[in-house]
Order: C-alpha cells, then structure tokens, then sequence
C-alpha cells in the first residue's frame, strides 16, 4: 500500500514538473516572440511646427513601447484630414475641434477627437506698424481665412478694440458679422500659411501659433497682443489628435495620445516653445 501511495506521489511529482518544464519553455517563447516582434507602424499627418517637432520627441519614447511612428508632413490643413478620412494614414496632429467639427460638416468626412494635447495662443504681430496705438484708418490686417481660425483672429482683434461683432458672432464669427469698424480697417483674408509673409505689405497680422514660430516669432516676446491662458479661445481651440470615426480607442492610438500628454513631452513644450505652444491639461 505504502509502495503505491509512494508510486502515486512520484508520478504527481514528475507531471506537475513536465508542466512547469512547459511553463517556462512558453514563458520564453512568449517573451523571445515580443522581443523580436516587429512594431507596429502608426502613420501620421502633422503641421512642421510644432507638431511634427513635438512627434519627433515622442517617436523613441513609443519605439520602446512597440510603436515606430512615421511621420509625414503638411503644409496645408485640407489634404491630412481628407488622407486620415480615407485611411491611408492613421492620425492627424495639426487642428482643433471646431475646425475638425467644421471639416466634417462642409467635407462629409467623419472624423473624431482622440484626445487634446496643446494649444497654441493666437496673437497680433507688427507689419509695417509696431504698436496698436500707431493703428491708422485704412490700416490692412491679415488674418486667416479658414472658418474657425478667422473667427479667432476677429475675436481677438474685437478683445483689443478694434472692430466690434454683432452679439452672439463668437466661435462662428466671419468678417460679415463686424458691426463696428470705427477706422475702416480692411481685413485680408488669406490661406493661414501666407498670412506670415505679408507682414511687410500690412499694417498688422493675426496668425496662428504654429506659423508664428515658422515665422520665427515668439508670442510672449513679438506679438502686440495675444490670447490669454483663461480665455475661452483657448479652452476651444486645443490641437488634437484627429483619425477616423472608430478608431479612438485603438491600442496604437491611445498609446500614442498617453505620450504626448506624459510628462516628458509636456516639460519638453515648456522648455522649447517659450509660451508659444502650451500643453493641454
């Protein structure tokens, strides 16, 4: 009896050893499998400045994680939501959402918000003119001309006294909505991009963050002046991550978004851009 009791343990011994024997061969491969795992690619649109600069400081971060991140940029706003919608890229870093919301209604196209990252303050900045005061009638600024940055930039030009909208104009506010225009300033509408190049040619520019630091300007030191952090501009317009209706959620996707919100990027926005782009909190 003692023999057999004996005999059954034993043979309780070896099995329970195969399997942990097999265990660990599969824990091995499972982790040699991950290690030599190809990454999985995430393809993005983005601005030069600063988003694919921003991007660029994340892409080792996201190698570690699993992720090579290709980047490609735009110098247009049109053309990177229009590749995401069709999905022959996965994201677009470069909008905020009143302006995706606005693409989606005139485009058709359906995109979605997969999380905020920064804003970018807007600001005045001298053409030929380098104060407010020196501000003549018949005076020219330009602003851009897309529909929510427009508004912006007329917001900001009413909060500094300018011109005057119609109550009500806010985040939808075009050049018709002006009520009062007390030196007759004529606003030139122009794509976001060339609105930096006309500074020699006008007495004033309104421009978005990004193209101001391609322009080389800096809003805390250059502009005459800018949108404040409490503003309600500034709560609206944070650039996000854009990718087709669906694909919030996706594994790539959300590690993605968690990189650009970690505290390595956020210290690098603050420690490069000198208020010119701020993180979203």
């Amino acid at each position: 009896m003692r023999k057999k009791v004996k005999a059954l343990l034993l043979t309780g011994v070896l099995v329970l050893s195969a399997f942990t024997a097999c265990g660990k061969k599969e824990n091995k491969k499972d982790v040699s499998a991950k290690e030599n795992a190809e990454p999985t690619k995430i393809t993005i649109a983005a601005s030069p400045t600063p988003h694919a600069e921003i991007l660029e400081k994340a892409k080792p971060i996201l190698l570690e994680q699993g992720y090579d991140l290709e980047i490609k940029i735009f110098d247009d706003y049109v053309l990177p939501m229009t590749v995401v919608d069709s999905g022959e890229l996965d994201a677009n870093y470069a909008v905020h959402v009143p302006y995706l919301e606005s693409f989606n209604a005139e485009q058709g196209t359906h995109l979605a918000n997969a999380g905020g990252i920064h804003y970018e303050p807007f600001g005045i900045y001298p053409g030929k003119k380098k104060d407010l005061s020196e501000i003549a009638k018949g005076d020219t600024i330009a602003v851009p001309n897309d529909t929510t940055n427009e508004a912006r930039a007329l917001l900001l030009l009413q909060d500094n006294g300018i011109i005057k909208l119609k109550d009500g104009a806010g985040l939808t506010a075009t050049v018709n909505d002006i009520v009062d225009n007390p030196n007759n300033i004529k606003i030139e509408e122009l794509e976001a991009a060339q609105v930096a190049r006309v500074r020699g040619e006008v007495a004033y520019v309104v421009l978005n963050g990004n193209y101001a630091l391609e322009a080389g300007l800096s809003v805390g030191k250059d502009s005459i002046a800018y949108e404040k952090s409490d503003s309600e501009a500034a709560k609206t317009y944070v650039n996000i991550i854009a990718v087709k209706e669906g694909h919030e959620n996706d594994e790539a996707i959300k590690a993605l978004v968690n990189v650009l919100q970690s505290q390595e990027i956020t210290d690098y926005i603050n420690e490069t851009y000198d208020g010119a782009v701020v993180p979203f909190k």
